[in-house]
């Protein structure tokens, strides 16, 4: 890719690309810096490990990446750290009688409020219902349980549209659909994790699009004896799969984030590269 389109700036398409904050190997605000001249989001990626390392934003970390997002016109995007869940004789508040999922999002949110995301991103907890198979009876307490800790979120953020849960691989894809539209939540729908599934991601991006505020995009490898087949580049997908998601998302004239949750420069640079090919495809 010539260095004159590496500007995502420069291609004139309705939603805003963004990138993680593991694409070199440094911190949050180094990354933010590296990112600037090429993408429009960075997806802040944390970890907060009990007695060991954290990358939680302090004061000064937040107040950096505020300046490089007003001076590059750059918008974040912030991953909760925790599966959110809540206990089955929870009432989710106050705070600190909370299940620790949801005191985990409420340190992250209020740590990041400065930065305005464009949406905090949050995986739901389905493990139990996943156990029982998807029992009915089950279903309908994991909905509420879940319901319960997506409003509790959803509350913090200010505006239940900006906390966009995400769909995971391994799981129905509508499993999380109740839970969202009794909250009015917004949603993330992860493309790579439906192709990793073997699921048409076009028939459910249509399906979110009332709600969709961001789209994980990334490529996924065929290789079923690899421990890390999902997260890979954008290139390894074959282009008529990435023209459906990219030219339905022009066509439709989607205003979200898009974001290549890669993690690396090749599978960055590589990924972007197949993302532009896309959309010159789509201007053809």
């Amino acid at each position: 890719m010539e260095m004159t389109s590496l500007n995502v700036r420069t291609w004139g398409i309705p939603f805003r690309i963004g990138a993680t904050s593991y694409v070199i190997e440094a911190g949050l605000v180094d990354n933010a810096a590296f990112l600037a001249p090429y993408v429009q989001d960075v997806q802040l990626v944390l970890f907060d490990l009990p007695d060991g390392p954290s990358n939680l934003p302090d004061e000064g970390t937040t107040n950096r990446l505020a300046e490089i997002g007003a001076q590059r016109d750059l918008s974040y995007t912030v991953h909760l750290i925790e599966d959110l869940q809540c206990g089955s004789s929870e009432q989710c508040s106050p705070v600190d009688e909370l299940h620790p999922s949801l005191r985990s999002a409420y340190e992250v949110i209020e740590r990041t409020r400065t930065l305005a995301p464009w949406a905090w991103v949050a995986h739901l907890n389905g493990q139990e219902a996943r156990a029982s198979q998807f029992n009915l009876d089950v279903l309908r307490e994991w909905w509420r349980q879940a319901g319960e800790a997506v409003r509790q979120v959803s509350a913090w953020t200010g505006n239940a549209k900006r906390l966009a849960i995400e769909n995971l691989e391994g799981y129905p894809v509508d499993l999380v659909t109740p839970v969202v539209e009794q909250v009015q939540a917004g949603r993330c729908v992860d493309v790579g994790h439906l192709w990793l599934d073997g699921r048409d991601p076009t028939l459910h991006l249509r399906a979110a699009w009332r709600r969709l505020r961001v789209v994980h995009l990334h490529g996924v490898s065929d290789d079923p004896n690899q421990t890390a087949r999902d997260h890979r580049s954008l290139a390894l997908m074959p282009p008529s799969a990435v023209d459906s998601v990219v030219h339905l998302l022009l066509r439709n004239r989607y205003s979200g984030v898009v974001t290549l949750e890669v993690f690396g420069e090749a599978d960055f640079w590589s990924s972007l590269e197949a993302l532009h090919a896309s959309i010159r495809r789509f201007e053809r």
